[in-house]
Parts: C-alpha cells; structure tokens; sequence
C-alpha cells in the first residue's frame, strides 16, 4: 500500500517511535500513479529514468528506450526506423546531461548519446579510445562537465563536449567489475566495486577502502557496492548486493542503518539499486525485492514502502531499481512490474484504503460513520458489521466484528455514553468496552430489527434516529419511548427518518428528510419549530434532505443539504432563520454534501458525492480539493465526519477514510511549464531541440502547410485533472477544449499563408490550482502564385484580358443586337396574333363559341356605362327547362348537344351589337343594347318559340327542348348587380309559373 505503517524489519510491525512527530505517519502512504502500456512504455520492467533538460522523463526498460511527457511515450528501440536505433534494447542507465542530450548506458551495446538536434542515436566506441566494455552500469555526474562510466570491466570517463573517452585505472585492491560511480562535492570520487566500497580522495591518483569499524558496516562495505549517494547534509550512503546499507555522516563516522546493515539472521539481504532524499534528512532506498525502505537519520526502525496486491494505488512490485525525484516534487519508482509516481507534497488529504494483507489498513471498503471519544480513539463504521478503531497514541488500528443478527449490518453512527463505553449504531444498538473492547450485540431488544441512522447523548438519554422516527433511550433505567411524525400536525417531527441530530446551544435540532424540527428539551414529542425549504423563498432551507447539522466556535451554523449547504452567520436562538445557499453556482462542484466540518480557522469542509470542498470562512470562497492536494477518493455518500484529537478532519466515502490536513500548505517550487513535447510540420518530425518554447516561432514551407503540436504541462501531477485548450489567434474565433482524457495536442490542415500566434493553455485543479500559457508564432509561406509580385503580374494580365474580352464582346454583342432585333420584330408580330387569339380564347366559351361569364360582364359592364347617359339597356337571362332530366335519361353528351342547339337559336336572333354568353351550365345571357322592355320581350319570345319547336337528335333519339327567360330594362342609378338581380328573379318567376315562358322584371 505505500507506506503501510513502521515496520521494524527485526522484529515486524510495531508502534510509532516518540520521535515520530506526525501521529498519522503509520497510516499515510503513498499513493502511486502508474505509467505502463497504456500510456506507450514498451514494457513493464523498468530499469532506469532520468528528467532532460527540458522537463520530459525518459524510460529506459529491457526491450528498449522511452522519451515520456506526462500523456504519451514515444518509444525508440534497435530498429530505428528512419533514425539510427539503440544498439541494445536493454538500458541499464540514463543520464541527461546540460545542453539536452542523453547518455544511455546499455547492458550488450555500450554507451549511447541521443543527440536532440537530430533526434538520432551516437555510440562510443568499446576498446581502445572507448569505454572498458559493453556493459555500463552507472553514469555520474563529475560536476566539471564530464561523466564518470562504471562498466564490467573498468573504470571510464567521458568528455562530452569532445566526446573523449578515457580509461582509468583503479589499483590492484579493486575488482574490474564496477556497479556505481559518484564523486562528492568535495572532488572525492567513490567507486561501487565488486570487491566493496573505494574512493579516490581528490587530488590524488588511487583508490583505497576508506576507513570502517568492523561489525555490519564493514559487511556492507566489503560487499558488492551497487549504489552510491551524498545527501544535501553531505552523509555519504552505500548499498551493497547482499548486506544492505550504511551512510558516513559529516563528521566521518559510518553508521548501520536499522534492520538493513549485515545479513539478518544469516539471510541475505535484498539488493539496493538507488537512493533518493525523499525529504530532509529521510533516504529513500530502492531494494531489489523489499520495495523500499524510507529511513530517517536517527530512527530507530524503517518506514517500508511496498506492493499490497489489495491496492491498486501502491508499487506496482517490490524490485525497484531506480527513483527520481524530478523538477516538480513527483518521486518515480522504476520496478519490475511497471513505472510508479507519486507527489509527496500532496498531503492536504490522503486516504486509508482496505486491504487483508496489513494491520494499518481498512477491514472494509466504505467508511459510513465516524466517532472520537475522549480518549481520543477514532472509531470508522463500515459495512458487513466491521468497525474499525485508531488508535493515533500507539499508532496502530484494531478491527472488530459485530456478531448475531448485527454480523452483516452496516455501521452508521457511535456514541460515547456516560459510562465511557461506546453505543454502536447499526441494526440496533451494540455496545463496545472501552477498555477490553469486549462486544455485546442488540442491548435494547426492541430496536433490534431498526437500522440506527444517528445518536446523540443527552446525560444519561440515548437519542436515536432511525427510519421509524426518534427514539430515547434511557442507560440506567432501561426506559425507551419513541417520537413519530403526526400527518396532520404541523408541530410534530418533520418526517420519521431522522438523520442527523445536533445539540445547538439550548435547543436540539433532528435533520430529517423533510426539513429540520426543532425543539427546547429532548423530552419534546411535540411543539417542534420545522424547518423546510420553499421554492418562493431563496433564504430557506436549500433542500429537504438534510445531511449535517453544524454550529462552530464562531458561532455560525451550517445545514448541508442534499440541494446545497445552508448557512445561518450569525446564527440566533429562535431565529430568523434566513439562510445563505451555498451551491453549484457558488463553485461547489456538486450541491448532494454528506458530511460537514469546521476547522480552527472556521473556514467549513465538505464532503459531496464528488468530493471534498473547502469554503473559506470570511468570503464564502469555494475551493474543490483535487489529486494534486492528495484527494483520491471522488465520492463521498455517506454523513460520516469528525475532527481527529490533532485537528485533521476525517471525511468517510466510498473506497476509503479520507483525512485532511486543513493547515497543510506544500513547500514553494518553480511552476512547471506548458511545453511542446512533439511536433510534426509537413508530415515531418521536428527534432527535440527545434522544438519552440515559449515566444518562438515555426514556419511552414508553402507545400502542405500542414501542423501538429503536442503539448503537455510538464508537472506530471494531475494529467487527468489538468484541462487543456488551445487557439489560433488569426483563424480562430475562440479557444478549443480538449476533451478531459483525450491527449492535449492542436492539429492545423491546409493552413492560409501568412503569421498567427498559437496559443495552449493548461488550467490545473484543486486548491493550489493555476493556469500556464505558451505562444509560439507559426508563419505560413506563401505559394509563388501568393507572392505579392506574382499577384501584381497576375493583376495586369486580368486587366489586359478583360480590356480584350471587352472589345470582342462589343464587336460581338453588336451584331447580335442587330440579328436580335430583326428577330424581335417577327416575335412581336407573332406575339400581337397569338395574344390576339387568346384574348379571344380566354373570352370564349369552348363548348358553344359565345362569350364567358367573364367576359360577357367585362362588354355588358361597357354597355352599362354607356347607358348611363339615357340610352335603353335590356338584358335576358335564359335557363333551359328541366336540363338535369335531359342529362339525367339521355347522358351529358346529348345535354352538350342541346346547349348549343340553344346557343345557335340566340345566336340567329341576335342583332349587331348584342352580345350573348354563357352564363352558367345551362343558363345563358343575352344583353341588347339600345333597346326598349316591349322590344326586348319581342326578340325573346321569338327566340323561345324557335327553342320550343326546335327538336335535337342524339343517337337516333328526338329531345324536346323549352327555356324559361327573365327579361329587365336598366334603370337609372343601377348597377350591374341589381340589374341581373332583377333579371334573374323575373327567371326565377317563370319557372315558378310554369316555365316556357318570358317574365319581365317590373
């Protein structure tokens, strides 16, 4: 699990020394982020890392060499491709050296450097003017420029600026195989031999053993020396093959390093591969199969950092052969079961995580209650009966287990009660010891089958919620009555789940699912003052669903809801109660709040369903904690909170305890920058030295025009939580997001000449949350039909064409004009005759030839107008008698035959002027100017006659055929309407008196 508590590797786990100052120390471990496959490590043995020159993280494995920004690896092995390859897969060492190249010390193939500026591979020699052999098995600085090569077979230096490389030789007392180099800050060069620990004191020429008391140190020493460090206070440690560790302090004095110097009970020891500092005065010892083992100057024990196959956030595995600790804080563990970081300056909150495999660990994996009694013991309830008690003094926690019909019931809530023992609330209330620990299950039998949601201790009253209201238990009488909810009344309790109970002042307050009720005396069943949330009042209750009930020594009080947190400053004994909402709006970055907290600053600490926020105490400011302030457990359902005896706030979730360290601030450290990782312009790689940082430039050639930027904040703390965008200033209106997960790269196709400036931003999370920016200038050149020369040339040729096309179009267009106006001439010709004929068309009817209703008003409206000068106007209307019958008997065809035969007999009694139309279906009209009634009648009574004894033929059969008339004169001021108004009830006469007949309109 990381650091799973102290181990004293003699005598096993035991208890935190009196020297340790953090009390929590045997419970906080560290949590490792791990880098494998899925980010593009070739593979999980990880042999070496290094940090360049410009922040990024090389890997080197047994299969090949990785080059690592955070969110991708980009890989080089032996096959090389279009670059020269490695030539040995297998890295054993890494070296970054000043100006941004890389030394690679391989297992067969000797010693490489990676030359940024070509982004390809050199080799040295091996033999003469080379190193001593293929194998390198440490690389170190020389602080003068140069690096100092242990191989298998000798001794080596290199100058990189020349590329020289020159062999030393190390005396007879030495062995040919060297494991580790390092020279001191004194000039004093010490060597990790096979034959044990040498150094060369500057200003001389040989090696020698330094001097050692006998005992462990001189096993250490005398034993293969495979890693060599000098910490910041100037102690000098050494890790051999077998015996493990011992360092020189300052003053020259070697010393054993607790449990780890010698062999142990004859046994060997695991192999130390590195050291690191991991803090003042703390080294770190990577082992080859015991993970590593964090000690302390003058402790008495180790800290052991290892792999618990129960949690995913540990070591990946014990064989851990390199670590780092790189710009940002991060400390990277190289193992044979993949790469691990963590950041131990993430310690504004950690997690206690379950595991079977360690005493220090969780017996389950969700925590729902918490309790501190007055001994200062911390009690976490869990599920399947499981309770869980820390003790910080001895720093160590024990497990209990509830048994009969509790065994498999969640724990929600404890209570201390007068006697000092501990009232467990789960199905029903259990009772713990408080010395032997000793459990009785089910102490009230009639809340055995009731989950116990909250407690609270008034004397020697038990107060308990439950799902079935509020019941009081009395501990030394036995006595036990319970509260309910009355539908009907508005004074009872709120609503019978009752979660959460809180002594405020003189008044108790019972958080329900329906609001708060609150009452003077704990013997109050009713005459509750309740609490609810109104939707027409933003200064009530922000939901319902109440979680916590919190009064702090400012005197503040805070509700937190399942709809936000409601907070009453000042509060005051029997109101108002108007509170101030705290949501999603404010900055939470969810409003469902679980558990509540106030620390010694007042400002208030949340826990939601994702996650834990601070809200400052005089602003109201939101602050969502994130993983870089060492939150890893996202979701927090359950109300489970309390203050440790040393301040920190404990907040129970889903997968673990989280405690807070609200007075943590981490130590100051340069900002790490956004940088381009990778780019490919063209379809090109650019080279890693040619990589622009901030305010340079790239330029693209005028061919594809093509651009692919990969950027990364090189922190390596939260690439998850990290949100990236970018935005190209003079094609882009706005900055584009980058998906959260998806890799933070800016992809341009087929971009218009000319200059932009590309900017990428990186806005981290969490309480010390920041934004980085770079700009880098992107000119676009432009293709030689975009140059302004060939634009000008270009131009005047457009001139002179259109200057021609012009003329030839004028020639053109006036010999059409004349052949078009000739044409005109006939079309016009035409176009008079064919709108001639359908004028006439329009205004005929098909079937009979005469005039259309349409038509006919337009010459009868003609003839009115005239006639309103004093000339007579009559007008007839005709309807052939019984025509339906005719259509009817004889079909449509004979009807159509018997229209015109009535048209033509109009027709032959019409004079000139008249003018006749059809009407309607069988009706027809005739309009006879300059004409009197008595003439009118004559004229179409002569043509009814005709009609009568006129006989029409259709397919051999005779029909009979009679029409009834309307006759009317025009009469002074009448229009046209009332005109054929008249005329038509004069028709309508006829037909009434018998039809056949003519009927003038008086």
């Amino acid at each position: 699990m990381g650091l799973l508590g102290l181990i004293l590797l003699v005598f096993g786990i035991s208890a935190v020394s009196a020297a340790t100052s953090d009390p929590w120390a045997p419970f906080d471990a560290p949590w490792f982020d791990r880098v494998g496959s899925a980010e593009g490590v070739p593979q999980s043995i990880i042999t070496a890392v290094a940090q360049d020159q410009r922040g990024l993280v090389w890997i080197g494995t047994m299969v090949g060499l990785a080059r690592y920004d955070g969110y991708r690896a980009q890989v080089f092995d032996t096959r090389g491709g279009s670059i020269l390859g490695l030539p040995d897969a297998y890295v054993r060492s890494l070296l970054a050296l000043p100006d941004g190249d890389l030394l690679i010390g391989t297992n067969a193939g000797g010693l490489v450097r990676f030359e940024q500026a070509t982004n390809s591979f050199h080799d040295y020699p091996v033999g003469a003017k080379g190193t001593s052999d293929r194998k390198i098995y440490g690389l170190a600085d020389d602080h003068a420029g140069g690096v100092w090569i242990a191989t298998d077979a000798g001794l080596d230096h290199l100058d990189p600026r020349t590329n020289t490389i020159t062999q030393l030789k190390t005396g007879t007392g030495t062995a040919p195989r060297n494991f580790s180099v390092m020279q001191d800050r004194a000039g004093n060069l010490w060597l990790g031999n096979n034959n044990g620990l040498f150094v060369r004191r500057a200003g001389t020429t040989t090696f020698m053993r330094p001097e050692h008391p006998a005992g462990a140190v001189a096993t250490v020493l005398t034993n293969q020396i495979w890693a060599i460090h000098e910490d910041h206070a100037g102690r000098l440690w050494a890790g051999s093959g077998q015996t493990g560790a011992v360092y020189r302090d300052t003053d020259g004095q070697w010393h054993p390093v607790p449990g780890f110097s010698g062999y142990q009970n004859g046994a060997q020891q695991s192999t130390v591969r590195d050291f690191l500092e991991a803090a003042p005065n703390t080294m770190w010892i990577a082992t080859d199969g015991s993970g590593v083992l964090a000690y302390t100057v003058g402790d008495t024990q180790l800290r052991r950092i290892n792999h618990d196959a129960a949690i995913a956030s540990t070591l990946p595995g014990d064989s851990v052969r390199a670590l780092l600790q790189d710009r940002s804080g991060n400390i990277w563990a190289a193992t044979d079961l993949g790469l691990a970081r963590t950041n131990p300056n993430a310690r504004t909150a950690f997690s206690l995580l379950p595991s079977p495999l360690e005493q220090n660990t969780l017996s389950d994996t969700s925590v729902r209650g918490i309790y501190v009694d007055t001994r200062g013991r911390i009690w976490l309830g869990l599920g399947s009966g499981k309770i869980d008690m820390i003790d910080l003094k001895a720093g160590r926690m024990k497990h209990l287990q509830l048994d009969g019909n509790q065994i498999h019931r969640d724990i929600q809530t404890f209570i201390e009660a007068a006697d000092g023992s501990i009232l467990v609330g789960t199905q029903g209330l259990a009772r713990i010891d408080p010395d032997t620990l000793a459990i009785r299950s089910s102490i009230v039998p009639a809340l055995e089958n009731t989950p116990v949601l909250s407690l609270q201790r008034d004397g020697s009253r038990i107060l308990i919620g439950t799902y079935d209201g509020l019941y009081r238990y009395d501990t030394l009488t036995g006595a036990l009555d319970h509260v309910e909810h009355a539908h009907k009344d508005p004074t009872s309790l709120g609503s019978n789940t009752v979660r959460q109970i809180a002594h405020v002042g003189d008044t108790w307050w019972y958080g329900t699912t329906r609001g708060i009720s609150i009452a003077t005396s704990t013997l109050s069943n009713r005459g509750f003052v309740n609490l609810t949330h109104r939707n027409d009042d933003p200064t009530s209750l922000p939901q319902n669903y109440i979680s916590s009930i919190l009064l702090d020594p400012k005197g503040r009080l805070s509700v937190s809801t399942f709809g936000g947190l409601g907070v009453l400053d000042p509060y005051s004994p029997g109101g108002p109660y108007r509170f101030r909402n705290i949501g999603i709006a404010q900055g939470l970055a969810s409003d469902k709040i679980s558990g509540l907290l106030a620390d010694d600053r007042g400002n208030l600490w949340l826990s939601t369903s994702s996650g834990v926020s601070r809200i400052d105490s005089g602003t109201y400011a939101v602050h969502n904690l994130g993983t870089d302030d060492g939150l890893h457990i996202p979701s927090y359902v359950y109300a489970g909170a309390a203050r440790a005896p040393g301040g920190e706030l404990l907040f129970g979730g889903l997968g673990g305890l989280t405690v807070i360290r609200p007075d943590w601030q981490p130590p100051a450290r340069t900002a790490a920058v956004l940088a381009i990782t990778h780019a490919i312009v063209n379809g090109n790689e650019i080279p890693f030295d040619e990589l622009p940082r901030d305010n340079q430039s790239i330029s693209l050639n005028p061919r594809s025009r093509n651009l692919q930027v990969d950027f990364a904040l090189l922190d390596y703390q939260t690439p998850l939580e990290t949100s990236y965008s970018y935005r190209m200033e003079g094609l882009d209106d706005d900055w584009t997001k980058i998906p959260r997960g998806s890799l933070p790269s800016a992809i341009y196709t087929n971009l218009p000449h000319g200059k932009y400036h590309l900017r990428l931003r990186a806005a981290t999370h969490g309480m010390q949350s920041r934004t980085a920016e770079t700009s880098i200038s992107i000119v676009v050149e432009p293709r030689w039909y975009e140059t302004l020369l060939s634009r000008i040339i270009a131009a005047l040729l457009l001139i002179a064409l259109i200057v021609l096309l012009i003329h030839l179009r004028t020639l053109y267009l006036r010999r059409q004009a004349m052949q078009l106006q000739q044409q005109i001439d006939e079309r016009t010709r035409d176009l008079l005759a064919a709108n001639q004929r359908l004028d006439e068309l329009a205004g005929t009817d098909g079937l009979t030839g005469v005039y259309n209703r349409r038509r006919f008003l337009e010459l009868a409206g003609g003839e009115h107008e005239l006639a309103q000068h004093g000339s007579s106007l009559c007008i007839a209307l005709f309807d052939l008698d019984r025509f339906k019958r005719i259509n009817d008997t004889h079909g449509h065809l004979a009807g159509d035959a018997v229209i015109r035969c009535a048209i033509e007999v109009i027709r032959q009694h019409c004079r000139q002027g008249d003018l006749a139309g059809r009407y309607g279906g069988e009706e027809f009209v005739l309009c006879l100017p300059d004409t009197s009634l008595q003439q009118a009648l004559e004229i179409t009574e002569r043509i009814r006659d005709e009609l009568a004894r006129a006989e029409v033929t259709h397919e051999g059969r005779s029909i009979a055929v009679t029409v009834s008339i309307g006759v009317a004169a025009l009469q002074p001021g009448e229009s046209i309407e009332q005109w054929l108004s008249r005329a038509d009830k004069a028709l309508y006469e006829a037909k009434h008196e018998g039809r056949n007949r003519c009927i003038t309109a008086p």
